[in-house]
C-alpha cells in the first residue's frame, strides 16, 4: 500500500474529487482511437465476455504487449502514463486509456500492419494499479488501497494499519459516488469484528472513500 497523508481539514468532497480527476485523469476522459478515425469513451459500455463487461485500461496500469513473431516490437512491461498513453517501438506515443485489452489489440494490430504484414498483437494486463479506494481520518496510515482483487472495508482498514485510539468506531462511513449522486454507507467497526452487521462489510468499489471520524 502507498500512503498519502491527507490534512484533516480538507473536506471529504474535495478529496474524492481529487481521486476522480487529479489522480486518475486519463481514465475519466475519452481516448482517440489509434487510427485517428474514432473515439472510445470510458463511459461507453465495454464489450461483453462471458456476460461480464471487459475491463477498460486506465492510467497507472501496466500492460504486456506482444507482436507475434516480432520480439523487437514486443514489450513485456508497458506502463500507462498519467496522460493515458503508452510508448511502443516504431509507433511512439499511443493512446491506451479507455480501451479494453481487445480493443487495444485490434488498434495496435492495424497500426503495426503498416510496417509488418499481417501483424497480430496480444495485450495482457500485468498490473491493475488504477483501481483504488481511499481511506482517510483516524487510521494509522491514510492513503489509498489498490483494488486488484476484491477488498472489504475491514481489509482496507487493516491495510491502513488499523484505527487510532481516537477513532469513532461506530460512525465510520463509506462515501460512494455513482450515477445517482453521492451515497453515505455506514460501517460499525465494533459490531462487524464481533460478527454482527456483516452486511456493512461491503466490497469497496474504485473511487470509494472510507471516512473514519473522531
Amino acid at each position: 500500500m502507498h500512503s498519502t497523508r491527507v490534512h484533516p481539514s480538507v473536506p471529504v468532497r474535495i478529496i474524492l474529487g481529487l481521486s476522480l480527476t487529479a489522480i486518475l485523469p486519463a481514465g475519466a476522459q475519452s481516448s482517440e482511437a489509434l487510427n485517428g478515425s474514432a473515439k472510445i469513451s470510458k463511459s461507453a459500455p465495454a464489450s461483453m465476455r462471458n456476460g461480464i463487461p471487459e475491463y477498460r485500461i486506465e492510467a497507472g496500469d501496466v500492460l504486456a504487449v506482444e507482436v507475434w513473431k516480432e520480439p523487437d516490437l514486443s514489450s513485456p512491461s508497458v506502463p500507462v502514463r498519467l496522460d493515458g498513453k503508452i510508448s511502443m517501438p516504431m509507433l511512439g506515443q499511443t493512446d491506451a486509456a479507455g480501451f479494453t485489452p481487445a480493443e487495444l489489440e485490434k488498434a495496435l494490430s492495424e497500426r503495426y500492419s503498416e510496417y509488418v504484414r499481417g501483424a497480430r498483437v496480444t495485450v495482457l494486463l500485468k498490473e491493475i494499479n488504477s483501481q483504488k479506494a481511499y481511506v482517510i481520518g483516524e487510521v494509522k496510515k491514510e492513503g489509498f488501497v489498490r483494488l486488484a482483487s476484491p477488498v472489504t472495508v475491514l481489509q482496507a482498514l487493516a491495510e491502513c494499519g488499523g484505527l487510532t485510539d481516537f477513532a469513532n468506531r461506530s460512525k465510520i462511513h463509506i462515501l460512494r459516488t455513482g450515477s445517482r449522486g453521492e451515497a453515505l454507507l455506514p460501517f460499525d467497526y465494533t459490531a462487524v469484528i464481533k460478527g454482527k452487521k456483516m452486511e456493512q462489510n461491503i466490497i469497496l468499489l474504485p473511487g470509494d472513500t472510507v471516512v473514519v471520524p473522531r
